[in-house]
């Protein structure tokens, strides 16, 4: 096992992989931008390093920084936990070729996976359903115009790499499709520097389901069910739960074994998420892979009894999955709602700024995950997210009803916070009957 890890990451992430390294007796290495200086969070860690300036790319995205505080702290790993460097098969390569361990799948499948063109092959060849679209990228406005013709309209315009709704446009009809092509290109090549894109036919009123999975080093596979992803805005999730309630007990089987399938094929290991579109018949389409641990991460833990963060690390330092997929259960219910930094009746702005007052609800199967505290500044730099909670309860409407009081006791002032809407989503008929798609958020409010 490990005796020093270093935590590739910042906030809430940051601190969830240092509380599991502690537990396990493993000494953490953080990082740190100036505009994280004087954080609490980093008190946790038995080291830290300043990195840069605070834009992520003098800082969280600089490799030669990263590596250099790995050798400088006298680690034998890092754990990149979500966003930055964590899907970049570059520097996973580059810590293995530094001897530093790459806490996260190896660069080679992490690639293969992490090009959505690729891995919809990767999931032909698993016997995985794909969403009909392009067999390669978009080479010219031309091709793009003929494949629309003969897939139908409304279509997807998506980018071959990262994720988060960027790079992603719905085109309706032809002059919607020539203006996405060049606006998703443009801002996928600002966003990943990558301008690739592809095209798929668009899944009208679709539920998003994922499936967490888990990957040894010695060929062994397992689920960890799935979560209904759906409430989503701009294609960033609001609220994940599990199990997906909507979905029937046949059709949940057979996705948590074609994530199974499609993680075998591709020779993927340590923990990932396996993500779908689910049309209104239940018919399910592959649609992503996300070689990391998940924002949402805590809502499969709670169902399963199972630390996901110490998986990862146990799996890269060699050890066996002793996880067995019949011992696997998946035990009430759990929902997580995420807490950020932003307004939700102004589109989304962030809201940066300092916390005047904060108050943490608490009770019977309430859990918050987040490193924000009085007086910590939230800086305009990064993702808005300031926290989780997750509630675990034995059924879903005590689930919901147990969220709702939280979400009540939940005080944040100084900036504006998306509490409000979670409080509204969860209240809404809709949600509580599960009848809802992705496309639910936009059209309500």
């Amino acid at each position: 096992m490990f005796q020093r890890i270093l935590v590739a990451n910042r906030g809430e992430i940051a601190l969830r992989v240092m509380r599991a390294c502690r537990e396990m007796g493993i000494q953490t290495v953080a990082v740190f931008s100036e505009a994280d200086r004087g954080a609490h969070y980093l008190d946790s860690a038995d080291e830290a390093f300043c990195i840069g300036n605070a834009p992520a790319s003098d800082s969280y995205l600089d490799y030669k920084q990263i590596i250099a505080a790995c050798e400088v702290g006298n680690v034998e790993a890092v754990h990149p936990g979500y966003g930055f460097l964590s899907e970049n098969a570059a520097f996973a390569e580059m810590c293995r070729d530094c001897n530093i361990e790459f806490i996260g799948p190896h660069h080679e499948a992490m690639a293969k996976l992490g090009d959505k063109v690729s891995a919809r092959e990767i999931a032909k060849s698993a016997k995985v359903p794909v969403v009909p679209g392009t067999e390669g990228l978009i080479s010219d406005e031309a091709e793009a115009v003929k494949v629309a013709g003969e897939i139908g309209y409304p279509v997807l315009i998506k980018a071959t790499a990262g994720g988060g709704g960027k790079g992603m446009r719905v085109a309706r009809n032809e002059m919607n499709l020539k203006q996405g092509l060049k606006q998703a290109a443009q801002e996928a090549e600002k966003a990943f520097a990558n301008p690739g894109v592809y095209l798929e036919k668009y899944i009208e009123a679709p539920r998003h389901v994922e499936v967490q999975v888990l990957a040894d080093n010695h060929g062994n596979v397992v689920h960890l069910w799935e979560r209904d992803c759906t409430m989503q805005r701009k294609h960033q999730k609001v609220v994940e739960e599990s199990p997906a309630y909507a979905l029937p007990n046949k059709v949940r089987e057979e996705i948590c074994k074609a994530a199974v399938r499609l993680v075998k094929t591709s020779g993927y290991t340590n923990a990932g998420t396996v993500e779908f579109l689910v049309d209104p018949d239940h018919n399910f389409y592959f649609i992503e892979v996300n070689a990391r641990i998940q924002v949402e991460h805590p809502v499969s833990e709670l169902v399963t009894g199972t630390d996901l963060v110490q998986w990862q690390i146990r799996v890269a330092a060699g050890e066996k999955l002793d996880l067995k997929q019949k011992q696997i259960p998946c035990n009430g219910s759990a929902i997580e709602i995420r807490i950020n930094a932003e307004d939700p009746d102004n589109d989304f702005r962030g809201s940066p700024g300092t916390i005047t007052k904060l108050r943490l609800p608490g009770g019977p199967g309430v859990r918050i995950d987040s490193h924000v505290h009085e007086g910590y500044r939230i800086p305009p730099y990064y993702d808005s997210l300031i926290g989780k909670l997750i509630v675990h309860r034995p059924t879903r409407e005590q689930t919901i009803a147990t969220t709702l009081r939280a979400l009540d006791e939940f005080v944040v002032e100084g900036v504006k916070t998306t509490i409000p809407l979670a409080r509204k989503i969860l209240s809404h008929p809709a949600f509580v009957e599960s009848k809802v798609d992705t496309t639910f958020i936009e059209r309500t409010w």
